[in-house]
């Protein structure tokens, strides 16, 4: 609570987007499928992800550079709080962020714009949880990599622009080139993008996306498992 661009930054950002983009585009209310708007189909899944990835790629990581950097975990290491309990405490505090992150992005959008619940609530529900591991699992890559609080939110943003860019933050992925949305689907921002989409008309959601957003979760924990560093 006391760092408040820690929570200015995932919570406001997305909402950010969000009007930006709900207010520029003609056609926001318009049902693409029974229940279900341009807004609902484009915007929201995009919203979702990005309050995710704000504070899985960019937050946890900061945090996690600056323990190492004043020697806490070192400290916490000759104590019984083991440093793998602070880890455990920091992303159970990241996740109540981005349960709050989501809920006021979501209150935003159907108070104002009209936004409608995803047809296959469950399916969302795990694709949520998914894009939270895949996410975190591209943070803790960040951590292990980044020698200090400074490089790690550097890293952390080169991280999230280049993955959100790819995976319809500034428009469709459909209006980029046919590579980039043939990379954009395997990457874990453009995955989760992708299923929740899925979610939101009540389709099944692509076995890709799922071997996606897993891969990104075993990668990150493996290479934070060989590079990362209590001190």
């Amino acid at each position: 609570m006391r760092d408040t661009a820690g929570l200015i930054v995932p919570l406001g950002m997305p909402l950010l987007i969000l009007a930006m983009q709900a207010i520029s585009f003609d056609d926001v209310r318009q049902e693409m499928s029974e229940g279900i708007t341009v807004l609902d189909f484009y915007l929201l899944p995009v919203v979702v992800t990005m309050v995710v990835s704000t504070i899985a790629v960019i937050n946890m990581p900061s945090f996690l550079a600056t323990y190492r950097k004043t020697k806490l975990l070192r400290r916490l290491a000759v104590t019984p709080a083991s440093p793998a309990m602070v880890l455990v405490a920091q992303m159970v505090v990241s996740f109540l962020q981005v349960i709050l992150g989501i809920t006021l992005a979501y209150a935003v959008a159907m108070a104002f714009f009209g936004a409608n619940l995803p047809h296959h609530r469950l399916t969302a529900l795990g694709v949520l949880l998914a894009t939270c591991a895949a996410l975190y699992g591209v943070g803790m890559i960040v951590a292990s990599v980044a020698p200090t609080p400074n490089s790690s939110v550097a890293i952390g943003l080169l991280a999230f622009f280049g993955l959100a860019a790819l995976g319809g933050m500034f428009g469709p992925v459909q209006n980029l080139p046919e590579a980039l949305q043939q990379l954009s689907s395997w990457l874990p921002f453009g995955a989760a993008v992708e299923a929740f989409q899925s979610a939101w008309i009540g389709e099944p959601v692509q076995a890709q996306r799922w071997l996606v957003l897993a891969g990104a979760a075993v990668l990150g924990a493996g290479v934070a498992g060989v590079l990362f560093r209590w001190d």
